[in-house]
């Protein structure tokens, strides 16, 4: 399950500068350092992001967004997977829109996970445990719960370091299709900003000035319509929700978007029309780029070029 926590402190007058996480570990002793890590936690000194290694002083607001996946006993369900390739070291899926990929708040089975342990058993999650210290068994990367489209699996220790360390140094390719509103006055470029917390939603993403986590994306409008286009996306870096955020912030945002599309009411009935369509990846064990892609949804059918 997923376990969600929000902590402020103001330093203590007196206090000796300090790094961010030693300051935060002696205020959450339950909390180690090491925890303090990842796309799961995120620290905010006097209201702008931090690094871990960022220094507070007395008087400085220090507060910390973490989460914590926390996966016992991880029930075995037989659900089945669009499965695109497979081998030893890693699967390759075209992941459903509705389809969670690990068990959290609000979703605690049905998931990838679910149907990983189901389909490679006790000794695939434990080893991943152990070895890996992870609590993901698997999942080197994730799509939203409503977009489709193509997801690598590592099924070995070994392989989930390897692909993880490409994912975080953006050394793969990965594409999408999104149908969004509106008519585009620019058939193609580059979005680049930085992506914080949305101020007034903590569960929601929006460009910031300052403080955030570079992202950059590059599109290109493959077919216009009269209200909308099919639009192709490269991602060149991975921050939660970025072709949501990215496409919204250019009065473009992705048809059937609850969470960023203030104006679904023109698509009644459309599921989010976002799918990865296709990712370059290194293979973890021989090196060799491989190349994957998922065939697009029923609902993007109407939208395809002739």
């Amino acid at each position: 399950m997923r376990i969600e926590k929000n902590y402020a402190f103001t330093v203590p007058q007196g206090s000796t500068v300090q790094r961010a996480d030693a300051f935060l570990s002696s205020c959450i002793p339950e909390l180690s350092r090491s925890a303090l890590t990842g796309e799961l936690c995120e620290i905010y000194v006097n209201g702008v992001e931090a690094r871990k290694s960022s220094k507070v002083r007395a008087g400085d607001s220090v507060e910390l967004f973490y989460a914590a996946e926390v996966f016992e006993n991880i029930e075995k369900q037989d659900i089945p997977l669009d499965i695109i390739y497979e081998d030893k070291s890693m699967l390759v899926i075209n992941k459903k829109s509705g389809m969670v990929v690990h068990p959290g708040a609000g979703n605690p089975d049905g998931t990838v996970v679910n149907a990983l342990a189901w389909r490679y058993g006790d000794s695939f999650i434990q080893s991943m445990a152990d070895e890996c210290d992870i609590t993901r068994p698997g999942i080197v990367h994730r799509l939203d719960k409503d977009t489709s489209g193509v997801l690598v699996i590592a099924l070995t220790p070994q392989a989930h370091a390897e692909l993880a360390r490409q994912f975080q140094e953006h050394s793969n390719e990965k594409y999408y299709y999104a149908l969004c509103d509106g008519i585009f006055e620019k058939r193609h470029d580059k979005i680049s900003c930085l992506l914080g917390r949305d101020p007034n939603n903590r569960k929601l993403f929006t460009v910031v000035r300052s403080g955030g986590k570079d992202s950059l994306s590059e599109y290109s409008v493959v077919r216009q319509f009269e209200d909308c286009a099919l639009v192709k996306v490269r991602i060149y870096t991975g921050r939660t929700h970025q072709i949501r955020v990215h496409m919204k912030s250019i009065g473009h945002p992705v048809v059937g978007d609850v969470l960023y599309n203030k104006k679904i009411s023109r698509f009644p009935g459309y599921p989010l029309m976002l799918h990865s369509f296709s990712l370059d990846i290194n293979h973890p064990e021989t090196g060799e780029r491989m190349h994957f892609e998922a065939e697009l949804p029923a609902s993007f059918e109407k939208y395809l070029t002739e």
